[in-house]
């Protein structure tokens, strides 16, 4: 018993707790690794400069100063976020760079990943709450969407989900990491990263579920519930002409509420027994590169007032 005892206090000092991870991304050949850098830093520049221009663009101009477009800075500095939490690493591991990451280094990057994430999907519900007043209640829109109304639901929009990236984040860091650890991913998330766990993660998953039935599956719900009374309406407009003008507001949400919430929930909850590293990957690369880049282009492309805005910008910049 006592050499027993002895035996398992060996192996118990013997084992070294996690103080870096290993990052698994996409290939190790190096041609593909090449094209791959090519990409993300193409999309990773994309979104950078994108989302500034679309945040100074409707900062400066005031015509622009309404709920829709106070709602579309938040988003655009949430893809900031999310795309430079997410790329930097990403890029130095294709260009043949450490692929290790501090055990502190991934803790941070997937707290302002789970934090612009769920961040991105509570604006969601209030920018479809903010198209359902604009186009259902028109006449009541600048009451019940007020400068003040607007704010309170930035506030509570970047504090609920800070709030639940503290608690996950939080939870996660109790968990005892032994040894190297493979993390089959190219970013730090929950899904990755509680597989590798040598403590139960019990907790974890109870507060991972009730995570992602808030902020996932509520906030999906709501804001389809939102757009089924926006169609409703606009289905009852009777010229066509009213119709295309009402939809216009509204379809460039739509569509990438539609591409973020398939990405994400695919990610999120997934069943374990459906659970596909190389998928994930590729659905997290939409929400955390190709969406934060892709953003600014749907929302300027479609939209006049802004792409006017845009042109009074750099007519004055040019003029400088």
């Amino acid at each position: 018993m006592m050499t027993l005892t002895l035996a398992i206090m060996i192996v118990m000092n013997n084992q070294t707790f996690a103080t870096e991870f290993i990052l698994n991304g996409f290939t190790d050949i190096p041609h593909v690794q090449l094209l791959l850098f090519v990409l993300f830093l193409f999309l990773y520049i994309v979104a950078l400069i994108g989302n500034s221009l679309i945040a100074v663009t409707i900062s400066l101009s005031s015509g622009l100063h309404t709920p829709m477009y106070f709602f579309l800075v938040n988003l655009a500095l949430l893809d900031v976020i999310c795309t430079c939490t997410a790329v930097p690493k990403l890029l130095q591991t294709l260009g043949g760079g450490d692929n290790t990451i501090s055990f502190r280094g991934c803790m941070t990057q997937l707290y302002f990943l789970t934090w612009s994430v769920a961040a991105e999907l509570l604006l969601f519900t209030a920018m479809a709450y903010d198209r359902y007043v604009a186009i259902c209640q028109p006449l009541h829109h600048s009451k019940m969407m007020s400068r003040g109304v607007c704010v309170s639901l930035a506030v509570a929009v970047w504090g609920i989900s800070a709030f639940g990236a503290t608690t996950n984040t939080s939870l996660l860091v109790r968990l005892s990491f032994y040894g190297p650890k493979v993390i089959n991913h190219f970013v730090c998330e929950i899904p990755a990263l509680l597989p590798l766990s040598c403590s139960s993660t019990y907790v974890n998953d109870i507060m991972t579920i009730v995570a992602d039935i808030f902020f996932a599956v509520l906030n999906f719900l709501l804001t389809m519930l939102s757009y089924g009374f926006i169609i409703f309406s606009i289905m009852a407009i009777q010229t066509t002409e009213g119709k295309k003008r009402a939809f216009s507001t509204c379809s460039s949400h739509l569509m990438v509420v539609t591409m973020y919430y398939s990405t994400v929930i695919y990610v999120y909850l997934s069943p374990d027994s459906s659970y596909s590293p190389d998928k994930v990957k590729a659905m997290a690369v939409l929400y955390s590169t190709v969406s934060p880049a892709l953003n600014p282009l749907i929302y300027t492309l479609r939209n006049k007032e802004v792409k006017r805005a845009l042109r009074k910008l750099f007519i004055f910049l040019k003029g400088k």
